[in-house]
């Protein structure tokens, strides 16, 4: 929810000047009534058929699970640690969905103990394991098999999560023996199905494709005498990063899908991207100022370890002033401190000349962007802040050099 006061940039009613001097740069800042927007249009749209699950590994900050789950979002996991987080954040259990290709002993046990609502199954080892963990400690584990329907959602080959050949899902082919292996479990209830294809998809499409694939399996198993109570159809709607873009709405991805399965059916969805990274920004500090080799540089605080998808990716972000200035643009590019040529926020960005000591702004962070970053270089982790309105609130504090060794030996 960005605006401009006068000449100043702001986050919902806060200057984002004032958030500089108050806690300093480089700082992720987050809209806590955009991302609480972005939610409510997925459960307005799903209405009472399902859960909306939010995909927290696109954002795992406590404070904003939390509002999430004060709201009636639900979760989807991919490790203990998520479900941890999510418990912490008071998501309740049983609207709690477990994913992930990797599921170790320990993890499943601490999720079967505290009564989450159901695994997406990767595979049939992992189906044994659950079972025989389940029986351990005398429960019954709801699961869905997630199933690869080979479809390509024309986006980033790392996010394409749907194709042929990738480490995700029970293949297509195989999907009706999984299940069939499955009801004979004695500790498993099988009740839905889960397909995943990819991230940042512009394009319904590919999910109405992947959708149909599935309705075919669907109708297979209750040929086979297995009927499933819930569809997953997984996350990965898109956003604009950039004004040329168009992505769908979630009404519009709902009512494609929802065309192709019988209105008995329900339905989980499981949205990151689309709830929270336009919610998210990034405040930071130009350093130095800088012209080598015919180009423009503008060095600043925020380095690859702060925000990796513009070097693992290749992503763009907009980047911009805190104040209207009216000087030339120039082609710049802004960069970071750390000893690496893939370390830049932005490349070829035309921006006014900036005096050093100036900030600038990179949107579209929210998802990805401290959920991903680390101590590369030994620079500590970011402060996290939450507007809401003209308040703000510090969500994570700033990580000194000290934390550095917080869990190192020390003698």
């Amino acid at each position: 929810m960005l605006n401009f006061k006068k000449k100043d940039l702001c986050i919902e009613q806060v200057k984002l000047s004032d958030i500089a001097k108050e806690y300093g740069t480089s700082t992720y800042v987050y809209s806590k009534n955009q991302f609480i927007n972005n939610f409510e249009s997925y459960k307005k749209a799903l209405g009472v058929r399902g859960i909306i699950c939010f995909a927290c590994k696109a954002n795992s900050n406590r404070t904003i699970l939390k509002l999430l789950a004060d709201i009636g979002a639900g979760a989807d996991t991919t490790s203990g640690g998520e479900i941890y987080r999510c418990l912490n954040a008071n998501f309740n259990p049983s609207k709690i969905v477990y994913a992930g290709v990797g599921k170790t002993f320990e993890e499943i046990e601490y999720a079967l103990k505290n009564k989450i609502f159901m695994f997406n199954v990767e595979s049939l080892e992992e189906l044994d394991a659950i079972n025989k963990i389940a029986g351990r400690v005398k429960t019954k584990a709801k699961i869905a098999f997630r199933i690869n329907p080979y479809v390509d959602p024309d986006t980033h080959s790392y996010i394409a999560t749907g194709k042929k050949g990738t480490k995700f899902g029970i293949p297509y082919e195989d999907a009706v023996k999984a299940y069939l292996i499955a009801k004979k479990k004695k500790n498993v209830i099988v009740l839905g199905i889960h397909s995943h294809i990819g991230s940042q998809i512009l394009d319904i499409k590919p999910f109405k494709v992947a959708a149909q694939k599935i309705k075919k399996i669907i109708d297979d198993l209750e040929k086979n005498g297995i009927g499933l109570e819930y569809i997953n159809c997984g996350g990965g709607l898109g956003i604009k990063y950039s004004k040329d873009q168009k992505a769908p709405s979630p009404d519009q991805l709902m009512s494609e899908l929802f065309s192709v399965f019988d209105k008995d059916k329900k339905f989980i969805f499981e949205p990151g991207r689309s709830i929270i990274a336009n919610a998210g920004y990034l405040l930071v500090k130009v350093i130095y100022r800088k012209f080598s080799g015919g180009k423009n540089f503008l060095i600043t605080d925020a380095g690859m370890n702060d925000l990796m998808r513009p070097t693992l990716y290749e992503a763009y972000h907009e980047v911009m002033p805190i104040k209207k200035i009216n000087t030339k643009k120039v082609k710049t590019d802004v960069v970071g401190p750390i000893c690496e040529s893939g370390d830049f926020i932005g490349k070829d960005r035309m921006l006014p000349v900036l005096a050093q000591g100036e900030y600038v702004l990179v949107t579209c962070v929210g998802a990805y962007g401290a959920a991903m970053s680390s101590e590369y270089n030994s620079r500590p982790l970011l402060a996290e802040v939450l507007v809401d309105g003209n308040k703000t609130t510090l969500i994570r504090k700033r990580a000194k050099w000290e934390d550095l060794l917080s869990n190192e030996e020390q003698k």
